[in-house]
Formats: structure tokens, sequence, C-alpha cells
């Protein structure tokens, strides 16, 4: 048998008053009253009142039993709107909506409290069946031989066929590059960077080392315009010289 219970004009907006509607559904009339009691909202309190008014209802009028009553449906329906004004700036008005609700609660004592399906709870996976790992075949391949290791001495040039003469650490006399027109303090150390320190090593260079420096540095045609090579031979014989 269902017990109806309604609360017309519950100054309550629909839309908080259904938040709470949808925690009741379903349980057990105790369940609700102790989940609506500790809950601090004010739809709460007003489905509080509802469904105490339609478990006194069913108890005195048509003599049910308290334990056996469950929330069958909690429905919101919206109310009129009152509406009201708010005086703002440059004599306008922004208008206020006071909105109600009508709250509808009904018990039953058939077909028992539904279970409540769980939030976010996903379906349980089958356990994978671990497959035995298979046995790897002893390899085959041999290690390949490491390469050897060139033991060069410091500060002693090297042949590099797109570089020319080069350097894998600073030699022990370095010439002052920036003596060579157009060649600044960064400039001096990128070609330090890449093994440059010498002027004999300029003067050495082929149109296949410009080349590469010019990509490399990226300074495209920056050395047939400085002529850096003729200037280059002169300071190494000056060097030499002295």
């Amino acid at each position: 048998m269902d017990v109806t219970s309604t609360y017309k004009f519950a100054r309550i907006s629909p839309r908080k008053a259904r938040d709470v509607a949808r925690e009741i559904q379903g349980l057990p009339v105790s369940d609700a009253l102790d989940l609506l009691n500790f809950t601090p909202r004010k739809g709460a309190v007003l489905f509080s009142k509802t469904v105490k008014t339609a478990l006194a209802d069913a108890e005195n009028n048509f003599e049910l039993s308290v334990e056996g009553l469950f929330v069958k449906s909690a429905v919101v329906g919206e109310g009129p709107t009152f509406k009201r004004f708010k005086a703002r700036a440059r004599g306008s008005a922004a208008p206020i909506r006071k909105r109600t609700s009508h709250l509808t609660v009904i018990l039953s004592n058939e077909g028992g409290p539904a279970e409540k399906p769980a939030r976010n709870a996903k379906a349980a996976k089958p356990a994978k069946t671990e497959k035995p790992a298979k046995e790897k075949a002893p390899s085959t391949k041999k290690a390949a031989a490491p390469a050897p290791v060139e033991n060069a001495a410091p500060g002693t040039p090297r042949l590099d066929e797109s570089r020319g003469m080069v350097y894998d650490s600073p030699p022990a006399e370095i010439d002052d590059l920036k003596l060579i027109s157009g060649v600044g303090p960064v400039l001096e150390e990128k070609l330090n960077s890449v093994g440059i320190y010498r002027f004999e090593q300029i003067a050495n260079w082929t149109g296949q080392n410009v080349e590469e420096f010019e990509t490399l540095l990226d300074f495209k045609g920056r050395v047939e315009r400085d002529n850096w090579i003729a200037q280059a031979k002169e300071l190494a014989e000056g060097s030499k010289g002295n």
C-alpha cells in the first residue's frame, strides 16, 4: 500500500531540492530519516518533515507497520516563482527570482526497498590467467668487438677530411684569433669549440674546409668576404718570425 505526503510551496528551488531527493530514493524510512538528519542542507529539513508526515499518516490512519516501509518515490515539482527587483546603478533594476517547489514523498510496504547501485562502480573483470613464460633459446650471435680507442696525446692535432687539421684539446700555444678581421670573442669561442686554435690551421684551409665551417658555424660567405685565409697566413708567418 502506498502513502503519499505533499509539501506545497516550499521555499526552495527545485534544483536544490532534487539533490536531496535523489539520495533517499529507495531507502527504508529509518535510513532515510537518519540520512536527512545528518545532511546540512535546507532541502534535507523540508524532506524530513514530509517523510515524517507520511510516516505518521501510514501508522495512524492506515495502521501500517513502520518497519516495512521504504521511500518508494521522492519527487520535486516546480512551484510558482515570486518576482522581486533590486535597485541597481543609473536607476535600473535587476530581477530577483524567488522559486518555490512542491515536494512529494510516497512510502510503500510492497516490493521492498530497491538497492541503490554503487556510484562509479566498475564491473569486476575476470582474473587473467598468466601464461607460462617461454624459455628463450640461447643466443648464437657473437658480441661485437669493441672499437679500438686511439690514445692521442693532449694538444696533438689530428687530420679531419672535412675540417682539415683540428685539435681534440687546447694546445700549449694558442693564437689570438681575434686579430683576424671579422672574428670577435663569440666567433673565436665557436672556432675553439670545433678544434681551431692556431693561425696556421685557418691558413691551410681548402675550399672543402671553408664550406664545412660555414655550415657548422653558421656564417655563410663570411670567410671569403673577410679574406680570413690570407690574413691567417700573414699572422702565422709573423708569429714564426718572432
